[in-house]
C-alpha cells in the first residue's frame, strides 16, 4: 500500500502545481477581455482572435483545473446522504463513484477526444471566423484535461483504499466556498 500512497502523493503534487498555474489564467483572461473591450469601444477596433483567446482561456481554466477541483473536494455532489456517513462510508462512496463513474468517464472522454485533436493538428484546422485562430490548441485541452482528471481520480481511489485499509486518515476538507 505504501508505494500506491506514494504514487497518490506524486499525483496530488502534480495536480496542485497545475492548479496553481491555471489560477493565473483567470487574470490573463480578465486582462484580455478588458483589453479587447477597451480597444473596441475606444478605438473602434476588435478581432475575432481576441474573442477566441478568451474562449480558449476559459476552456483551459475549466478543463485543466478539473483534477485540482477534485483533489480539493470542490465538485458538485449530493451531500444529503454523504455528509451523514462516517469516514469509512464516505471512503466507500468515493471509491465506488471513482471506479464506476469518474474513471471510466474520464478515460473514455480522453480516448474519444484524442482523434479530434489529431485531425485538427494534421489539417491545421482554423476557426471559420475571420481572423480566427488555430483550433488544435483548444482541442488538445480536451484529452489533456480529461487525462489529468483521470490521473487525479486514480490518486483519489488509492487514497480511499488507504482509508479503508487503515493506512491513511483523510482530513475532512470542506469545499473551497465553505472554507
Amino acid at each position: 500500500m505504501k508505494p500506491l500512497l506514494a504514487l497518490a502523493r506524486l499525483i496530488d503534487a502534480l495536480t496542485e502545481r497545475i492548479g496553481r498555474v491555471v489560477i493565473w489564467l483567470v487574470l490573463v483572461a480578465t486582462l484580455v477581455s478588458a483589453g479587447n473591450a477597451l480597444a473596441r469601444y475606444t478605438l473602434g477596433e476588435s478581432s475575432n482572435a481576441w474573442l477566441e483567446i478568451q474562449w480558449y482561456l476559459f476552456g483551459a481554466m475549466f478543463l485543466l483545473a478539473a483534477g485540482y477541483t477534485l483533489k480539493h473536494n470542490g465538485h458538485v455532489r449530493i451531500d444529503i446522504l454523504y455528509n451523514r456517513l462516517g469516514p469509512r462510508g464516505q471512503a466507500w462512496t468515493d471509491l465506488i463513484g471513482g471506479l464506476v463513474f469518474l474513471l471510466p468517464m474520464a478515460v473514455l472522454l480522453t480516448w474519444l477526444s484524442w482523434p479530434m485533436f489529431q485531425e485538427a493538428w494534421v489539417t491545421h484546422e482554423l476557426s471559420p471566423d475571420a481572423g480566427g485562430l488555430l483550433r488544435w490548441p483548444v482541442k488538445l485541452l480536451l484529452p489533456v484535461g480529461f487525462g489529468l482528471l483521470a490521473l487525479q481520480g486514480v490518486a483519489e481511489v488509492i487514497k480511499r483504499l488507504g482509508v479503508l485499509s487503515g493506512h491513511l486518515v483523510l482530513p475532512r476538507e470542506a469545499p473551497e466556498e465553505e472554507v
